[in-house]
């Protein structure tokens, strides 16, 4: 999703129908997905920001609103459009790489509030920060809201696992999961390329990202796992 605070939403071919009388996105198959993931115990959470498009808050009065609209569009809340029908996603993922930094601590804040309302799942809150540490737009964010879980894009940066283990830098990233976070158990996740071309630099093989991910685990607990950008160019990474 980008285009905050309007709802523009982009699943490429996965979902091209919309609402009658509206641009919104009306997307039934991918509820439907949605529930399947969730029956088999995975967690389904909705990215906003992106490389591209325009986003982001003008007020904290902006964000505070905009994550009631999430809640009722997206979560327990009610709507009269929700693109998702009667699926409740498990949480946001903020990558945030435009825009300005204004607001999502109050976004993350008010998220929260609706979040406590319905203790009878679990919801997360994410980012997706580039490797650069502290990330230019969401810096100061991760240290004024509470998260979950952080999956550190560790590609297209001169700290990228192809810089491994010179430049690399994951031990600036446990050291704010362990000094800085509000959330002092929060996972860093290893952000990696799925394919030579899912981006610009860093990608790195199966074998070369396991043997890296076994030396990362053995020396900082703040690991969570690895992600991969993105999902439908991940044959090569695991070969």
């Amino acid at each position: 999703m980008n285009g905050f605070p309007n709802i523009i939403l982009n699943f490429a071919n996965a979902c091209e129908t919309t609402f009658e009388g509206s641009s919104l996105l009306h997307c039934p198959n991918i509820a439907a997905d949605i529930k399947f993931c969730q029956s088999k115990g995975k967690a389904v959470i909705l990215s906003m920001g992106g490389a591209s498009g325009a986003y982001g808050f003008s007020s904290d009065s902006q964000a505070s609103q905009f994550a009631d609209t999430m809640w009722n569009m997206f979560f327990k809340g009610t709507a009269a459009q929700r693109p998702f029908d009667d699926a409740v996603l498990d949480g946001i993922d903020l990558d945030i790489e435009g825009g300005g930094a204004s607001g999502y601590t109050t976004f993350i804040s008010q998220l929260r509030t609706h979040y406590a309302s319905d203790p009878s799942r679990q919801y997360y809150i994410a980012a997706a920060p580039q490797c650069p540490f502290p990330d230019a737009y969401i810096g100061s964010t991760l240290k004024s809201a509470w998260f979950d879980m952080v999956f550190v894009q560790f590609y297209n940066n001169y700290c990228g696992l192809n810089a491994y283990p010179t430049w690399f830098n994951f031990a600036d990233w446990d050291n704010w999961a362990k000094t800085q976070s509000l959330n002092k158990n929060v996972k860093v996740f290893i952000g990696a390329l799925g394919s030579p071309t899912a981006g610009s630099t860093g990608y790195v093989d199966g074998p070369a990202l396991s043997k890296i991910y076994t030396e990362v685990r053995s020396k900082y607990t703040s690991l969570g796992g690895i992600m991969t950008w993105d999902h439908d160019r991940n044959n090569s990474i695991s070969k």
